[in-house]
């Protein structure tokens, strides 16, 4: 009676075809096989009835059977075997033993077995094995474990047995657990790790197949072209862990460094790109390419002398106009600041967005330069603009030290810290003032900025902890006390003016706020306090103004059109009575 079974999957289909290669017994096991009498299939099952408990009884003499989720899978032999007579009379098979599930599922292939064919068995230590596994089988309940032979399938990111997995899963779900793992490492978009640590593309699953996975050695070079795929893509990270897995396979490419360099140069690690640039020429000093990527990279960061020296290294890729722009630079750095040293600053800043255009666009002494001479000119929304765009380099403070000197870093950081305070952000400037101080401690500017920042910001800690106990006149002065250390900062500014507007002195308050927004034009809480202190005052026009922009602004605040539409109304009222008033 043949046992009710699923029909086959496609993991079964192609684990029975790999099972015709799989070695025949030896001659030696078919004769003391003969000698004994006995069959395997009947040494096996009367073993196996031994064992049995008795609710299984009567299954004693039948072997079980492989299911379909395996790919273990016996051969069957293509031919009856004769019955010999005598003491070498060999024993008929059972016919529940015949009757194997596997000539059902033998049926997909498209032919099916006669119930005459008797199993061949493996020998020596293939056979020892097969009986492990299949006790496994028998007491855990689950086909998870099967052996891995030239046969079986290699399934992706597992080198033997498959994972073992909770009872009942598939070897799908083995699959899909592998490549869940897989994608949880850092590998570039597009591509995984193959078992053997190799990047190589995915597959994508085509209706549910198994795909073997890459499990070669990938080239460098093919890693490098992948890169370089990636690059014209603009996909910069990906292409930066290609290269550095050409890297990790052939160090002694200076193609890799260079075409690394210029992937990290479009995200914006410049200093790092640099690294990779004098690696590559360090191993080739005679490659034109890395010199000349070498150069502008050193232009971008305002280091005009190195880029000069490695633009005529490379004489075939580099022209003239590099060498000129790079002298460019460096005449306008050198221009901007002794304008500096005598506070011109309107001159400072022609020439420092002078070198920003020539190409020192990522040059944070260059920038700082800038930044500094807006705000002395009293334009700090743009002054902030110019460390808060996203065409600022981030830089650490230990590569930019090492880089750029220590006394050259710490500038950068006080003129950084001036824009935090100018912006509001006090704990910010007091951190960065700090951190400039250690690195240039006997800098007076240095000290200076660092003793202004910390009186500000206790200033205004000090005065928001006042109004918010309703002490209305004494947070007035100590926004007063802060403006004495930082005049002309928006932020404080703005705060005295709402002590004032909470005191009544409402001309005060329109006074002070006129004055962050003289700094700040884009301060809408400024011009929001104006406009309501304005309309305190019944200056409707001066209030329309002030919510016209703000409406551009804030297009969605509420509070904004409900406060324009009365200003609106009041005006218009204003008016009809004018025109209605009689001439006398």
């Amino acid at each position: 009676m043949t046992e009710s079974r699923d029909p086959p999957t496609g993991c079964a289909m192609f684990g029975i075809y790999s099972g015709m290669f799989r070695r025949r017994r030896s001659a030696s096991m078919t004769s003391l096989h003969r000698i004994n009498g006995t069959s395997p299939a009947a040494s096996d099952a009367e073993t196996e009835a031994a064992a049995a408990p008795p609710a299984q009884a009567n299954q004693a003499h039948r072997k079980p059977a492989v299911t379909h989720d395996s790919s273990l899978v016996r051969r069957q032999s293509a031919l009856p075997v004769p019955a010999q007579n005598g003491a070498g009379a060999r024993a008929a098979p059972p016919a529940n033993e015949r009757a194997r599930p596997v000539a059902k599922a033998a049926n997909g292939l498209g032919g099916a077995r006669t119930a005459a064919e008797p199993a061949s068995e493996y020998t020596g230590m293939a056979a020892e094995l097969d009986k492990m596994i299949l006790d496994h089988q028998r007491v855990k309940g689950t086909t998870q474990l099967v052996r891995a032979t030239s046969g079986n399938m290699m399934l992706h990111r597992n080198l033997g047995n498959l994972n073992a997995g909770a009872g009942g899963a598939s070897a799908r779900s083995s699959v899909e657990r592998g490549a869940k793992m897989a994608n949880e490492r850092k590998a570039p978009n597009g591509y995984a790790f193959s078992g053997m640590g190799n990047i190589v593309k995915e597959a994508k699953p085509a209706g549910g197949d198994l795909c073997r996975a890459l499990s070669h050695r990938t080239d460098p070079e093919r890693l490098k072209e992948m890169g370089n795929e990636e690059y014209r893509q603009g996909h910069y990270t990906e292409a930066v862990a290609l290269y550095d897995q050409a890297i990790m396979m052939d160090a002694r490419r200076p193609a890799y460094w260079s075409n690394k360099a210029a992937a990290l140069a479009a995200l914006g690690r410049l200093i790092e790109a640099v690294g990779d640039c004098k690696e590559a020429v360090r191993i080739d000093p005679s490659y034109e390419r890395a010199h000349h990527r070498l150069g502008g990279l050193y232009l971008r960061l305002g280091e005009p002398d190195r880029a000069i020296y490695h633009f005529k290294q490379s004489s075939k890729e580099s022209t003239g106009a590099d060498v000129c722009r790079a002298q460019s630079v460096k005449n306008r750095i050198a221009k901007s600041s002794d304008a500096r040293s005598l506070k011109n600053w309107i001159t400072v800043l022609q020439e420092a967005q002078a070198a920003v255009s020539d190409g020192a666009d990522c040059a944070p002494q260059v920038l700082a330069l800038q930044a500094e001479a807006l705000l002395r000119l009293q334009r700090h929304d743009e002054a902030d603009a110019v460390f808060s765009g996203a065409g600022e380099p981030k830089f650490g403070v230990d590569e930019s030290t090492k880089f750029f000197g220590t006394f050259g870093h710490a500038y950068v950081l006080i003129v950084r810290a001036q824009v935090d305070m100018a912006a509001g952000r006090f704990d910010d400037a007091v951190a960065t003032a700090q951190t400039a101080c250690q690195l240039d401690p006997s800098n007076r500017e240095v000290t200076n900025v660092q003793r202004r920042a910390k009186a500000a910001a206790a200033a205004r800690l000090r005065g928001n902890d006042l109004f918010k106990a309703a002490k209305f006149a004494e947070a007035c002065h100590a926004y007063g006390e802060g403006l004495d250390r930082e005049p002309g900062n928006a932020v404080l500014l703005c705060n005295r003016a709402a002590c004032h507007a909470k005191l009544g002195r409402h001309e005060k308050a329109v006074e002070d706020c006129s004055a962050a927004l003289a700094v700040r034009p884009s301060y809408s809480k400024a011009r929001l306090r104006r406009a309501d202190c304005n309309v305190k005052l019944e200056r409707w026009e001066a209030s329309l103004r002030d919510y016209q922009v703000l409406i551009q602004e804030l297009p969605e605040n509420e509070d904004v059109k409900k406060a324009l539409s009365e200003v609106e109304a009041k005006l218009k009222s204003q008016r009809n009575g004018e025109v209605a008033r009689p001439q006398h």
